[in-house]
């Protein structure tokens, strides 16, 4: 699942470009993923405490998009990250690591990833570049990820 955090894009003001490029690479990799979610930012506690509050229905994966600066109205990291179990500051030091290499700035976002449940779950910022530098991190990573899930399930 893809929730991307924008007050404008779910007002309509702009259409964003972020949710169907992480959708479109989840399918590619034969993860069954519905069209993303768009919700204000002053949703996203809401929206996030509805998806992975629901323990017999999580995603196997759930990408977040946007909400991650510093502005008073960024809240995804605060949302998500009470509902981890077990973060992956690993994963999260590669992303930094990946966007500075691109953009000085990379370092100015939050991020958080880890799993719940039987999920792997990771905050992205809402820019193009930084969802590319996500799907360059966790292309290599995501099958071992989703793999080790699995064996906690048997």
């Amino acid at each position: 699942m893809v929730i991307v955090s924008s007050t404008r894009a779910a007002a309509g003001d702009y259409v964003d470009r972020t949710g169907p490029v992480l959708v479109d690479w989840l399918r590619s990799r034969g993860i069954a993923t519905p069209d993303p979610v768009v919700v204000a930012d002053a949703d996203i506690a809401a929206t996030v405490d509805r998806v992975l509050g629901d323990r017999g229905r999580l995603p196997r994966v759930v990408l977040t998009t946007g909400g991650t600066g510093i502005t008073d109205d960024d809240r995804t990291v605060e949302a998500v990250e009470p509902h981890l179990e077990r973060q992956l500051p690993g994963v999260v030091q590669a992303f930094f690591a990946a966007g500075l290499a691109n953009v000085p700035t990379a370092v100015l976002s939050r991020a958080v990833a880890g799993t719940v449940g039987r999920s792997f779950v990771m905050t992205l910022p809402g820019s193009r570049g930084a969802v590319a530098d996500g799907i360059a991190v966790l292309d290599p990573v995501l099958g071992h990820i989703l793999t080790m899930l699995e064996r906690n399930e048997r």
